[in-house]
């Protein structure tokens, strides 16, 4: 388990909750945007590094908080440039991030929980359980680790990082502030600069906090749908007996409909064999769809040890997005990336195994869709 040492860690701080800090500390509100830059910007994790702030507050700071950031188990680099870190955070767990590079993008998918509570059918995640949530040092921490990789400093300049995508284990909306935290630091210029419509959000349709979402920021938004009606989502997706699929796209459609600018819903949907992969799906699909702003994303499903589920064939799979396609949808396939470091498209495990073990892992990659800034690739703990 990560050491706690008492002190205030900055890492997880926005701008307004260090200006409060600084007050606290009897200090002016401005150098919260001085050690934010450091930390963001410039990677720092150590006070006397900051060269402009004098030695009495760099000492004071010393005594009272701490920048921290997850710990790095291991680092494995694809040879398509695909990059996947192994972190632990104060729980004991670990989880996972993935960066996937596709020409002048880059990606990187992160986690918002250890484990997760949805239990989706498909999803193995869901299948270890709820572990913890992780504090917002550890969501932007892994954006942070991630950054420093590349000797972008700062961060603004040839950044490495274009695009986040709040897909990896976890329920984001579960984790409502912390993630909210996170994504605000992802977007302030004196954190990483990210656009609002680079920032995506992917809830399995927790629709109360959908609404609650759209009263504090205004990322993007990914639904994890997976089945075009209630009884097939009921099984697939259990939390849709909560929130039937009426109830999580009329949220859906509060939140786009005031995010305007022309912005769109991603749906996400993970095809498996036989399953919910029929003419007849996609024909519940275009119904469902009909008339709302969104683009699809279709998740071919990558089997993992005892999941009882199948990849579709490739026919049944561009069956399915012809079928979307010639309806008038915006229909994209998702791309294996990373495969030869256990970072293809699959199921967030967020443990640490033995590597001759690896290849029982299956883990979660996003990458944006080449057209837009909307997510590509899924197959996640949501």
């Amino acid at each position: 388990m990560t050491e706690t040492t008492g002190k205030v860690n900055l890492l997880g701080l926005t701008q307004p909750q260090l200006e409060q800090f600084f007050e606290a500390i009897g200090e002016k509100r401005f150098r919260a945007g001085q050690v934010m830059k450091w930390i963001h910007h410039f990677g720092a994790e150590d006070f006397d590094a900051m060269t402009n702030l004098g030695k009495a507050l760099r000492e004071k700071l010393k005594a009272c908080a701490e920048i921290r950031g997850p710990e790095i188990v291991s680092q494995d680099i694809s040879s398509d440039g695909t990059r996947k870190w192994v972190v632990r955070v104060a729980s004991g767990s670990c989880v996972e991030t993935v960066y996937i590079p596709q020409g002048g993008r880059g990606t990187l998918c992160v986690s918002s929980q250890a484990g997760c509570s949805l239990d989706c059918s498909f999803c193995s995640t869901g299948k270890q359980g709820f572990n913890s949530d992780l504090t917002s040092a550890e969501i932007i921490g892994q954006v942070w680790i991630a950054n420093k990789s590349f000797g972008t400093v700062p961060a603004k300049i040839d950044r490495a990082i274009t695009n986040v995508v709040m897909m990896g284990m976890g329920e984001p909306l579960l984790n409502f502030d912390n993630v909210v935290a996170a994504m605000n630091i992802m977007m302030d210029d004196l954190g990483y600069g990210i656009s609002k419509r680079k920032v995506t959000l992917s809830t399995s349709g927790v629709a109360p906090m959908i609404d609650e979402l759209a009263k504090v920021i205004d990322v993007s938004l990914a639904l994890s749908l997976h089945a075009p009606n209630d009884e097939l989502r009921n099984q697939l997706v259990p939390i849709n007996r909560k929130y039937p699929l009426a109830v999580v796209l009329d949220a859906c459609k509060r939140y786009i409909a005031g995010l305007g600018e022309k912005r769109v819903l991603t749906v996400e949907y993970t095809l498996l064999k036989d399953v919910n992969d029929q003419p007849e799906h996609a024909a519940q699909m275009i119904a469902l769809l009909k008339n709302f702003p969104c683009k699809i994303n279709l998740i071919p499903f990558n089997p993992f040890p005892h999941s009882g589920y199948e990849r579709p064939s490739n026919n049944a799979i561009r069956r399915f997005q012809d079928l979307l396609h010639h309806a008038g949808h915006n229909v994209t396939v998702r791309t294996t990336r990373g495969e030869d470091i256990d970072a293809a498209c699959g199921q967030l495990v967020g443990q640490v195994m033995d590597r001759t073990r690896r290849s029982e892992r299956y883990i979660a990659v996003r990458q944006l869709d080449s057209e837009g800034d909307q997510p590509r690739s899924t197959a996640s703990g949501n």
